[in-house]
């Protein structure tokens, strides 16, 4: 997920059900930054990963990390 010659980031995520939403936290192993998205619990479990990285990607961009 690193820029070249940045060091490599590793982005670690958790899923929780919480009732009928799925709660799924993406962590990036270097800033220790974390955001969280929800979707039903219905969703892939692929695209509620791609939907947190997006949004961690995002976070990482405008902070300038």
């Amino acid at each position: 997920m690193g820029a070249q010659g940045d060091e490599p980031r590793e982005v670690l995520f958790e899923f929780k059900q919480v009732g009928s939403v799925v709660r799924v936290a993406a962590i990036d192993s270097v800033s220790g930054l974390e955001v969280t998205v929800m979707g039903p619990v219905t969703a892939s479990r692929s695209d509620l990963q791609k939907l947190a990285l997006g949004k961690l990607k995002a976070r990482l961009a405008a902070l300038g990390r």
